[in-house]
């Protein structure tokens, strides 16, 4: 349970500190149109904080780190955010910066978002696994 707070902890670290960049980036560089950093910060305290701390009440009460799927869901899920939240800071600090990016970004982009899914489908077997067993 220690691994999914200290989790949880670092997503809620790298939020605070992504809402710091936004603002300080834009106001350095006087940039005032839509950016991708301006959503950084709530994906990251969503998506990663937030569903940390539901993941460590579902072990609270299911148990799910015990299923042989939860270091695919960890891991997976992990994989995603960080991928998904890295080339949205790249992208965002290239358009306040005034540098166009490639379609090579959207589609690794993509992939991170993929990842998510997938990484929520595996938390979602092994929550079906652990109440099926639990109602044996």
């Amino acid at each position: 349970m220690k691994k999914l707070l200290t989790t949880s902890l670092f997503y809620c670290v790298l939020g605070l500190v992504a809402g710091i960049y936004y603002r300080e980036i834009t106001k350095y560089t006087e940039f005032t149109g839509k950016t991708q950093l301006s959503v950084l910060h709530t994906h990251l305290l969503m998506l990663g904080m937030f569903m940390f701390l539901i993941v460590l009440l579902l072990e609270k009460n299911f148990g799910i780190m015990a299923s042989k799927k939860f270091n695919a869901f960890y891991y997976i899920y992990n994989a995603g955010l960080l991928l998904t939240v890295g080339l949205l800071t790249f992208h965002g600090t290239m358009t306040v910066l005034g540098k166009e990016t490639g379609a090579a970004v959207s589609g690794i982009a993509g992939l991170g978002h993929i990842l998510l899914a997938v990484g929520l489908v595996v938390l979602f077997i092994m929550m079906y696994e652990r109440l099926r067993e639990e109602n044996k």
